[in-house]
């Protein structure tokens, strides 16, 4: 099945979490998925940012995204909704390696990270391949 056909049943589905669209706001959260084994950008993979609670330690979906030709996934969150507390990108690995025709060791990752300052931007990239993933704060 294809992923476009994938991401439209999803869609159908699941209708509250259709990814969220910022028309000229720039997100104060960005993403940024590289295969770097093939030296390309990580484009048509899809991913989840969630929050937790503070109170119950549960996670809330807030949006889902699927990353561009770039490897980029805009629009993640709005300046009005980046509150402070602990966030997770979720990303579908194993989907987007069996689009390539591979298979891969992790079939997500989830990136855990807590926001204090949220007059900052925050870069979170995904350096991946089938058999490791790194992850840093970049500018």
């Amino acid at each position: 099945m294809s992923l476009k056909r994938l991401q439209t049943l999803k869609d159908h589905i699941l209708p509250d979490h259709k990814p969220t669209a910022m028309a000229g706001s720039p997100s104060p959260l960005t993403t940024h998925v590289l295969n770097t084994a093939m030296g390309v950008p990580g484009s048509n993979m899809i991913l989840f940012l969630h929050r937790q609670d503070p109170c119950t330690n549960a996670w809330t979906q807030i949006t889902t995204g699927i990353t561009n030709e770039d490897g980029r996934c805009p629009g993640l969150i709005t300046k009005e909704n980046f509150t402070p507390g602990v966030y997770k990108l979720y990303f579908e690995t194993a989907g987007y390696w069996a689009s390539l025709g591979e298979t891969c060791f992790y079939p997500y990752v989830e990136i855990v990270f807590t926001i204090t300052n949220t007059e900052q931007k925050y870069h979170i990239p995904l350096l991946l391949s089938r058999f490791s993933y790194s992850t840093y704060r970049g500018s």
